[in-house]
């Protein structure tokens, strides 16, 4: 079995002169001038709500007279529905543009902060912009085919040729768009991420598990990998290279019974995944921004919510999930829980809130239940759990993910309690689980009551059942 040792970090890469870094940020000071351009913007989309309320009490004076025929009426409309999609399209352009291409616009935590500037950049604003072209254009030509009587076989022809060629033109920049956005994340990942990792084969952006359903394996008995492969969880919580040999059974210091969910795990022989500095000590902590807040949660993969395949689990509250996007639960300091078999989703769902998090500003930590344990039982031994407990208050959100899959002990399942009361209305965790909350005695024992009493008393409960999706992909290509 190869060993995982420790990844150096890149070269780092030679600071520009001085000079060079004076030209490099007055070059980069000019973008400013940019921003007069986009309050022109502003003063444009004033215009249109001007014409907007003007053509609409012309229609509503016309048909108060009489004077509006059922034509005049539709066209009237369709004249105000254009106005009213041009306007949308100088909102995309300001506040899209100049969050792009001039600078950060602080609205993280803002409830009406749109969902799609939260992932917005060049290449997204473009194809935005050229299919609301193509919902203008659309518009336009049926104002002619409901007008036809009133417009020349020319103006129909060429209205229709040009809105087909706005059509093919956002088809290719959408198609275009696909190979840009990858190119452009294989640069981040070479730039940021460890060699062998991000590229299908283990963590970052488009990580090994592509399925919707994407949950890792349990932590208590991971399978053995075959030939040169990287941990499906970052090393931050991964064993210690060590201990890989033993994964093959058991976890270190847990009998094999252990590891197949039959036996509690004792606090005291689970070594901390903390203690592992492999991969991510080659991030920079302090960098600021939204990728850094990522890399720190320490994700398995990245998943966002738009991604997950909501006709897929049999029963899945979809309008739970649309609250729970907006992330008044993490202002709220209220806990999300998510319950259902394994490969229903849970794990996709529980990254997707967390990825969104850190796009709005908020410390993000994810590990598995037994990574959890590990943590709290390592920092009881040194001592220090109040003062641990205390430094996770940083993190507005923790996920915790897989609980149930191994039961506990009563001293780790006491550490839980104490995760739990701590963050009680301070702050919010999100908890994935295969079986019902009146079932955790299963998992936690006498402690499962009073941890539950305080997870449950401000949380959303998501229920997810269906078959394993990971399961459906397996079936799926073996029947090919």
């Amino acid at each position: 079995m190869p060993h995982h040792g420790h990844v150096p970090p890149p070269e780092p890469s030679p600071r520009p002169s001085q000079p060079s870094a004076i030209l490099g940020y007055s070059l980069f000071a000019t973008r400013w001038l940019q921003a007069p351009l986009y309050f022109g913007l502003v003063a444009a989309q004033g215009v249109y709500v001007y014409k907007f309320f003007r053509e609409l009490w012309t229609l509503i004076i016309r048909s108060v007279t009489g004077q509006a025929d059922e034509t005049y009426v539709m066209l009237a409309v369709l004249k105000l529905v254009d106005v009213v999609m041009i306007a949308n399209l100088l909102i995309m352009v300001i506040v899209g543009g100049y969050e792009t291409f001039v600078s950060r616009i602080g609205l993280q935590g803002h409830r009406d902060q749109p969902e799609w500037l939260s992932h917005v950049n060049s290449n997204v604003l473009k194809v935005k912009l050229a299919t609301a072209i193509v919902g203008i254009s659309s518009v336009h030509l049926l104002q002619m085919f409901v007008d036809v009587h009133h417009t020349s076989h020319h103006s129909l022809l060429w209205g229709t040729v040009i809105h087909m060629a706005f059509i093919a033109s956002a088809a290719i920049l959408a198609y275009m768009s696909g190979p840009m956005a990858a190119h452009g994340e294989r640069l981040h990942r070479g730039h940021g991420l460890v060699p062998g990792l991000g590229d299908g084969h283990g963590i970052g952006p488009e990580g090994a598990a592509r399925g919707a359903g994407y949950e890792p394996s349990a932590p208590s008995a991971p399978s053995a990998p075959s030939g040169p492969a990287t941990p499906s969880a970052p090393a931050e919580f991964a064993f210690s290279a060590r201990a890989v040999p033993a994964a093959r059974g058991s976890l270190p210091g847990v009998s094999p019974s252990a590891a197949h969910g039959t036996a509690p795990i004792p606090a005291q022989t689970v070594s901390s995944p903390f203690d592992s500095h492999e991969p991510y000590d080659v991030y920079d902590s302090a960098e600021p921004g939204v990728e850094a807040r990522i890399r720190d949660a320490r994700f398995p993969a990245r998943k966002l919510l738009e991604e997950f395949d909501d006709e897929y689990p049999r029963v899945f509250d979809r309008e739970a999930l649309g609250r729970l996007g907006g992330l008044d639960f993490v202002k709220a300091r209220r806990n999300v829980v998510f319950v259902g078999p394994p490969g229903t989703g849970k794990t996709h769902l529980a990254v997707g809130l967390g990825v969104r998090a850190c796009q709005s500003g908020h410390q993000v930590l994810f590990a598995t239940a037994a990574q959890w344990a590990a943590r709290l039982a390592g920092a009881r031994s040194a001592g220090r759990l109040a003062e641990e407990l205390a430094d996770l208050d940083a993190s507005p959100l923790l996920i915790v993910d897989e609980v149930g899959y191994t039961p506990f002990d009563p001293d780790t399942a006491q550490l839980f309690f104490q995760l739990v009361a701590h963050r009680y209305e301070r702050s919010s965790l999100i908890v994935t689980t295969d079986r019902p909350l009146g079932r955790w005695e299963e998992v936690f024992g006498g402690a499962a009551p009073a941890m539950v009493d305080r997870l449950a008393h401000h949380a959303e409960i998501v229920r997810l059942e269906g078959d394993s999706y990971r399961l459906r992909r397996v079936t799926a290509a073996w029947a090919e």
